[in-house]
């Protein structure tokens, strides 16, 4: 199977008492004569402690509170406003040490570099991977997320607490993060090898803590699934089953899994199995109640020749998810001013010398919304 990695395609503070005093005496005891308790007698006062240092943030989680700050006027509901707040508990991470093959632009966590032969490890080069890397996709800001959550907030998805939540062509950890630290269990599904060699790190996965102002209780956790599914039986087992949300932004585009004119393979997105079978694995894959939210983000299609990232149409018919299964709650539903809005906050109209260009007519959304039928 030919189907190239979703991500090249789209593009405490901690309080200190002074002491033994308490909360409200700890100013006027701090330089309190205190006894040596060994009898010594030693009545030196003690130095009043010092007040909790808080550090500032990285330039890159600076950078997603700044985004969450400008998106927060556009949000439409308690889910995509504490999904923005959550970024304020973001914790640093240090850069990373990957491994590329130059030729087929495959990648290797240390681990994977020292399981091959001496002639495979001399054909790679090391990569660095910053924090922002670790962060954003390739292509974007995680906090693009936060419109699809609107939308099926409005659906009833109303909290994440104990949920479970796919991401189908995850392409970054962020958005995984902080739906995870408000108590989502959340599973993000990729086969890029970027990916499987940047999120290497035990601390990647697993339960994450649950950010300031989520729910009390809700500890969420994220998985990684890294492989084609649901073509391979091993990611079938991988992702399980019982979720209350699939998510899949800008991978299931009809221009790259069902491109009207042919294209170059790497920008296919190959499923590896029909039509039917993909859509009843989702279908089964979801709860009673469950929804799959596919949101494409697009730009203009060319007047000459095609662009399949433009192609942001659902790969399949309306009359296909009917078939499956599936209650159709929104086809193909256009969402032009609000990706609009969004791309103007998250500086999308602006390029590297802070040119501003019109995003009116080079900017566009649309979004499918399905639902298994049940609770």
């Amino acid at each position: 199977m030919n189907w190239q990695p979703f991500s090249q395609i789209r593009l405490r503070r901690v309080l200190t008492l002074a002491g033994v005093c308490g909360l409200l005496a700890a100013a006027s005891c701090s330089t309190a004569p205190v006894r040596d308790r060994t009898g010594g007698g030693d009545t030196r006062p003690v130095a009043p402690s010092a007040p909790p240092v808080e550090r500032a943030p990285s330039a890159t989680l600076q950078r997603l509170a700044d985004e969450a700050a400008a998106l927060t006027p556009m949000s439409r509901s308690s889910l995509s406003a504490r999904f923005l707040a959550a970024t304020r508990s973001l914790p640093p991470v240090a850069s990373r040490t990957v491994y590329m093959n130059e030729v087929s632009r495959e990648y290797f966590s240390p681990a994977a570099k020292a399981n091959l032969p001496a002639a495979a490890q001399s054909k790679l080069a090391e990569v660095t991977l910053d924090e922002y890397r670790y962060y954003y996709t390739k292509y974007g800001s995680p906090l693009a997320y936060m419109r699809p959550l609107d939308l099926v907030y409005a659906q009833g998805f109303t909290d994440t607490g104990g949920k479970l939540i796919a991401d189908l062509g995850y392409g970054g950890i962020g958005h995984l993060r902080l739906l995870a630290s408000l108590g989502a269990h959340v599973t993000g599904i990729d086969p890029d090898s970027y990916l499987s060699a940047l999120y290497s790190e035990r601390q990647d996965q697993g339960n994450v803590p649950p950010a300031r102002d989520a729910r009390r209780g809700a500890t969420g956790s994220i998985t990684l699934a890294h492989g084609f599914w649901p073509k391979d039986a091993k990611m079938i087992e991988r992702v399980g089953q019982g979720f209350d949300l699939i998510l899949s932004k800008n991978t299931l585009k009809k221009g790259y899994v069902k491109p009207e004119r042919k294209i170059d393979k790497r920008q296919m997105v190959e499923l590896g199995v029909s039509d039917e079978v993909f859509l009843k694995t989702v279908f089964n894959t979801l709860n009673p109640g469950g929804m799959l939210m596919i949101y494409n983000i697009s730009p203009k299609q060319q007047e000459k020749g095609y662009n399949p990232q433009a192609d942001g149409r659902s790969p399949y018919t309306r009359e296909q998810y009917e078939k499956a299964g599936f209650t159709v709650l929104a086809y193909n539903t256009g969402d032009d001013a609000a990706v609009r809005d969004m791309g103007r906050a998250l500086r999308w109209d602006r390029n590297a010398k802070d040119e501003v260009s019109d995003l009116e007519g080079s900017l566009f959304a649309m979004y499918t919304l399905v639902r298994r039928p049940g609770r």
